[in-house]
């Protein structure tokens, strides 16, 4: 039973049709109206070509709509986002261009995703830099793949909506990976979790850190907005702190939760790869990735 659900899950990974429920909870999360989503969505194109500030990838309402989502449809403030994230893909064409999209399966255990999304936490994943290993995977590899599986991620309405929890574990951290997480792979990072990306999550949860939490976190505290601190929590390796916060049936085992549904980033591509049809091909294609057969 538990597998025949996680396939049905996987397969609902490329599912980007919109139901009433949906659209019911968009209603309250992000304040989106029936009667006037396509006059915000025209807004939010006519200042696109009237400022000139961007030359996004896509304009058409499905692109527009997941950034307006994010901004619970000021569409100044969805403008903004989407010029950030224009400069983001103009900065660093290496994250995404010519990249094989099923050999970032290759990093394994080192992320971690649960597809067991629920209001208020979203789709979780679980950064575990003590898993990485530096020495066979560089930095950028990092970041390839937080940066494929955000934008697959936000091709899903449902997770436009209910957004998504980031817990960055420290267990095992050492030098060597604070060494290999440069200033650049840092911003990096930031952009991926809101800065530049429509994906700000609703929370970041920073867990299992020790002394190196100093060296490590300062690489990212310069770059991380101030208002996104209050969305910031850190716990120590007591982690009944964190199972205040999210609920634990939502949370691994290892965290004190009982949910069977997080899975390493390898398996979620292997499961992506065996799902996706041609029209997840060709988006992905056309943004730059490279897929093989």
């Amino acid at each position: 039973m538990f597998k025949m659900y996680l396939e049905i899950a996987f397969e609902a990974e490329l599912d980007t049709n919109e139901n009433p429920e949906l659209l019911e909870m968009a209603r309250e999360v992000c304040e989106e109206h029936a009667e006037t989503r396509a006059s915000a969505i025209q807004e939010l194109r006519d200042m696109i070509y009237e400022r000139g500030e961007c030359a996004p990838r896509r304009t058409d309402d499905e692109f527009l709509l997941r950034f307006l989502r994010q901004h619970r449809f000021v569409v100044r403030r969805a403008h903004r986002q989407l010029v950030r994230y224009c400069t983001f893909l103009e900065q660093y064409p290496d994250l995404y261009k010519g990249v094989d999209l099923w050999g970032l399966a290759r990093l394994g255990a080192a992320y971690e995703v649960c597809i067991l999304d629920r209001p208020g936490v979203g789709r979780i994943s679980i950064l575990r830099f003590g898993a990485w290993d530096p020495d066979e995977h560089p930095g950028i590899f990092l970041v390839q793949v937080a940066f494929a599986m955000t934008e697959i991620w936000l091709r899903l309405p449902k997770l436009q909506v209910l957004g998504g929890t980031l817990i960055v574990d420290l267990q095992n951290i050492t030098m060597k990976h604070v060494a290999a997480l440069t200033p650049t792979i840092a911003y990096q990072i930031v952009c991926l979790v809101g800065l530049a990306l429509p994906c700000a999550p609703n929370s970041i949860h920073i867990v299992n850190y020790n002394w190196l939490l100093h060296t490590f976190f300062f690489l990212f505290k310069r770059f991380i907005p101030k208002k996104a601190w209050n969305k910031i929590h850190f716990h120590r390796h007591d982690l009944e702190s964190l199972r205040q916060i999210i609920d634990p049936e939502c949370l691994p085992p290892r965290y004190g939760g009982t949910c069977r549904h997080h899975i390493t980033i390898g398996h979620w591509f292997n499961k992506i790869r065996q799902y996706r049809d041609e029209d997840f091909d060709r988006e992905m294609k056309d943004y730059g990735w490279l897929i093989k057969e």
